[in-house]
């Protein structure tokens, strides 16, 4: 079977940790990822950090307020896979629809400004595919907060993109799709 996009990689996890501040030191001092952005309470209850090991704005990023060690098993938040053109983003959230996937969420989020479709497996595994996740510099800069631009449609999420972000579409049929709504 021919399908409308190609996953290019594994882009991030994401995991619910018991104590985030404890789990940032242990992959931060221990494993030597660097924090790119935090979210406190107001965000994301029990605090997000996103952590990188490259040029991605994240590789992985941990959630707070899991149950302590021992009293529950560690549980995945999500895994997602970066596709090469916001075209495929598009083309996959048509795809999964005509599959009765379950869409949990689809535009562009806050950190990392990536465009994405999420959906559930069969077993309820929350996943993610997405483009254009903010790249870092030599420098280390991130985008400032005041640059992101969270939407809850693909079609906002071209129309009201970040500064540098280039949502043109290159596939006329999407082109004419977002212009009707």
């Amino acid at each position: 079977m021919t399908l409308p996009f190609a996953v290019r990689k594994l882009g991030h996890v994401v995991v619910n940790v018991a104590d985030l501040e404890t789990s940032k030191r242990f992959y931060t001092e221990v494993l030597g990822f660097q924090p790119t952005d935090i979210y406190g309470d107001d965000k994301m209850p029990g605090g997000m950090v996103f952590l990188r090991c490259n040029g991605d704005h994240h590789c992985l990023a941990l959630i707070g307020g899991a149950p302590p060690a021992g009293e529950a098993k560690r549980t995945l938040h999500h895994l997602a896979f970066e596709l090469a053109t916001l075209d495929e983003v598009f083309r996959a959230r048509d795809h999964l629809r005509r599959h009765g996937a379950r869409i949990v969420y689809e535009g562009r989020r806050r950190a990392g400004c990536q465009v994405s479709v999420e959906f559930l497996d069969p077993d309820g595994h929350h996943l993610e595919l997405f483009w254009g996740l903010d790249q870092i510099g030599t420098d280390g800069r991130v985008r400032p907060a005041d640059e992101w631009r969270q939407t809850a449609t693909l079609e906002d999420a071209v129309r009201f993109a970040p500064p540098g972000q280039d949502t043109t579409l290159h596939d006329a049929n999407l082109k004419r799709a977002d212009a009707a709504d």
